[in-house]
């Protein structure tokens, strides 16, 4: 094998496993070194998430545009979901924390942002869905460019805790309320479920913030609430208002 098939093969295992895992791994040929299993795992489950995180809430959104409706899904829980994952992406990326930590929350407010307008513009307010994304576009601008100060983000991802249960449970509520869980996807909600709890385990291991980690344990439990929903209301079907 050349040097620069060697090189590529180098560069493409460092994208899981640290320099120092690498020649513990290729150089020294130590298997069973306990902290980089857990770096390697860590690295590993965090890229996987990233990957899944490309697709998660693509279901969501097909099952929205297929039924040209947004029944029973709640702007206001999609709009403090949205603003939790902007507030994470930002914090990560000032402070500069492995892409593997967070690059998920990029995909994941592209695609709910997209959910917010397909939610205005199937309930018959295709202005306030455009007004709605430029002005997301403009915060988030705000927040990552430099322009809000990292001790401020930092008391905003406090403020996260608050904004996801709130988010979640609006939502629950809304289920509830309602006897049906809508136009809700069952594939987004199970891989958001799943994604979030794995988040636990690589937020301990990259990021050491323990905020950070808070928020992901509480987000765990109200992706749980809704994922429990999703099997009670399985068999439900919502009614259609009857046309006068």
């Amino acid at each position: 094998m050349g040097s620069t098939a060697l090189d590529f093969l180098r560069r493409t295992v460092l994208l899981v496993v640290t320099p120092h895992c690498y020649d513990n791994y290729f150089v020294e040929f130590n298997f069973f070194d306990g902290p980089c299993f857990s770096s390697t795992l860590s690295k590993g489950l965090g890229l996987g998430i990233i990957l899944g995180s490309l697709l998660v809430k693509l279901p969501q959104i097909l099952k929205i545009y297929k039924n040209k409706s947004g029944e029973g899904i709640s702007l206001l829980s999609v709009s403090l979901d949205l603003t939790a994952i902007s507030i994470y992406g930002s914090y990560s990326f000032l402070k500069q924390f492995p892409f593997s930590a967070w690059g998920d929350a990029t995909f994941l407010a592209v695609q709910t942002v997209l959910v917010a307008v397909l939610v205005l513009h199937y309930g018959g307010s295709t202005i306030n869905a455009i007004v709605y994304l430029v002005t997301y576009l403009f915060i988030t601008f705000v927040l990552i460019s430099g322009l809000t100060p990292i001790d401020v983000l930092w008391s905003l991802q406090g403020f996260n805790i608050f904004i996801v249960v709130s988010g979640k449970l609006t939502q629950a509520y809304g289920n509830f309320r309602n006897g049906h869980t809508g136009q809700l996807s069952a594939v987004t909600l199970v891989m958001l479920f799943l994604g979030s709890l794995a988040r636990i385990f690589t937020s301990i291991q990259e990021t050491g913030d323990r905020m950070v980690i808070l928020t992901y344990i509480v987000s765990s439990l109200a992706n749980g609430v809704l994922v429990a929903q999703l099997m009670y209301y399985w068999n439900v079907t919502p009614q259609k208002e009857k046309v006068q």
